[in-house]
Parts: structure tokens; sequence; C-alpha cells
């Protein structure tokens, strides 16, 4: 058994997973386990810029996304309810867009490059169209829905 400042001093020059139960790094494969062990960072978590540049910069993808999120919630608080929520849908499918397009986008990659681009799109275009259909006056309307609810909405 090494000592502690020993283990400290050993370099690792392959690719590394977690630890092992003796705390030794393990190499990594390519093939799946069968049991999971550790968690890997999602495909495209690394830094949006060099690892010089300031935080605010690394993350730029994420803090343009919560940043429209944020000027959306502002106007909806302003009392411009279809202007604010559209922009948080826009918000949501701009960040779907970035995650398909740019390989590497810091925080905002979550999960697996395609599971992203899938909430973040759907849920997108789900707060678009219903920010287009509110009432009064909608921007959309769709109209085979009033057939379909006619039975548990009352005018």
């Amino acid at each position: 058994m090494q000592h502690p400042e020993e283990q400290a001093e050993e370099t690792v020059r392959d690719a590394i997973s977690a630890p092992d139960a003796e705390g030794k790094p393990r190499r990594t494969t390519r093939r799946f386990p069968l049991f999971t062990k550790d968690t890997a960072r999602p495909e495209g978590g690394g830094r949006a810029a060099p690892g010089d540049a300031p935080a605010p910069a690394r993350q730029w993808p994420i803090l343009a996304v919560c940043g429209l999120v944020a000027v959306g919630l502002l106007l909806t608080a302003l009392d411009a309810f279809r202007v604010g929520t559209l922009l948080i849908g826009v918000a949501l499918v701009a960040g779907a867009l970035l995650r398909w397009i740019l390989p590497d986008v810091g925080m905002l990659a979550v999960r697996s490059r395609f599971t992203d681009i899938a909430t973040y799109g759907v849920l997108g275009l789900a707060i678009v169209l219903l920010a287009m259909m509110v009432q009064p006056n909608p921007w959309l309307v769709i109209p085979f829905l009033k057939d379909t609810l006619h039975l548990t909405v009352s005018s």
C-alpha cells in the first residue's frame, strides 16, 4: 500500500475514469459497462470558449438563453404577456439550435445532444404556440381545437 503523498505523485497518461473501489484510476474503454459506476460529461459539455477566457465568456450559450428568458419574464411581469412568453419560447428554440450547431456549448449541454435538442425544441415550440393562441385576440387560431373542446368548455 502506497503512502497518500506517493499516490498523489502518480501520473496517469491514458484516458481515465472515476477511481475504483481502492482509489486507483481505471483505464476507460469504448465499451459500455454492464453496470454504471460513474457519470460521463454530456457530449458537447466542454467549454464554449478557450480555457483562458473569463468564466462568462466560456459559458456564453447558456448565458444567452438565460438572458433571453429573463427579458421574457420581465416583459411578462410588465404586462406584455404575449410578447414575454413568445420570447421565452424563442429562447428555448434558440438553445436547441445552439445545441445542434455548436460542438461545445458548456453548461447548455445537460444530457445527450439528441435529448437536449428534443427537449429544448419541443418545450420552446409549445410555449411559442401557446403564446400565439392566448386569448383575447389570438395571433394563431386552430379551427379544430374549438370543436375538440366544445364539450368541456362552455361560452
